[in-house]
């Protein structure tokens, strides 16, 4: 069954496991500040991790989760757009899944550290690596760190995952085939994928930008869908041309 897969589909799958066994089990996510990304500004970012953090994965639900819907979406794609336009679709589409998740960062770096600044803070010579210590009344020390402590969390805290490009994946499936009808886990009836959508990037949209998103990039999906809709909509006049 595995061997029925087409090969780009199927080459993806093989290299996110054996790196997740290599990353998350032999090497007990030693890996992690090497492959994953980091906010392109912070300290531990290295230029590779915009493509290495594609193959990363935090836990075994979370590779299972992506690469079973890769399985479910892939091999159509793969076989109607041909594996050149299929294997741009997948890594652009993770590229922007990084972007917009980072731009958004960016947002969110630029309010803290005008609010530290504000706050007397020297954000600057504190981003630089200097060892700045905080000042004033005892409320805005407090504020100090606790804004310290949310830039600390966005430098430091890796991005790891192949959801932003099969979200791309997904985008593209719905944009060539609108009408195709999937399962939703507890909605007991198919839906068309072209309603489906819509609903998962609003759901994305509100919860990357409200916070609440449990620590999963929610604007990565967001990115990664735009960028598989552009395209897929690009390609999609030619697509069923002959020469």
């Amino acid at each position: 069954m595995f061997n029925n897969i087409p090969p780009i589909t199927r080459n993806i799958i093989i290299i996110n496991v054996i790196v997740f066994i290599i990353a998350n089990l032999l090497l007990q996510d030693k890996l992690v500040g090497y492959l994953a990304a980091f906010y392109p500004f912070s300290p531990f970012f290295k230029s590779w991790q915009v493509i290495t953090h594609m193959f990363m994965h935090g836990s075994i639900m979370h590779i299972l989760f992506n690469m079973f819907t890769l399985f479910s979406f892939g091999p159509v794609l793969e076989q109607s757009l041909g594996q050149k336009k299929y294997l741009i679709l997948y890594f652009v589409s993770g590229l922007g899944a990084f972007f917009l998740f980072n731009l958004w960062n960016f947002i969110e770096v630029q309010q803290i550290s005008n609010e530290l600044q504000q706050l007397g803070f020297n954000v600057n010579a504190y981003l630089s690596g200097a060892n700045v210590g905080y000042s004033g009344t005892s409320e805005v020390i407090l504020q100090q760190k606790n804004l310290v402590g949310s830039l600390n969390d966005i430098m430091g805290t890796p991005m790891v995952g192949a959801s932003g490009a099969i979200f791309g994946v997904i985008a593209a499936f719905a944009t060539l085939y609108p009408d195709a009808k999937i399962g939703i886990m507890f909605i007991p009836i198919p839906m068309k994928v072209k309603y489906v959508l819509p609903i998962v990037i609003v759901g994305s949209i509100y919860l990357g930008i409200s916070g609440n998103g449990g620590g999963i990039a929610h604007l990565a999906h967001v990115g990664g869908a735009l960028v598989g809709w552009l395209l897929a909509r690009s390609w999609k006049k030619h697509l069923y041309r002959f020469n």
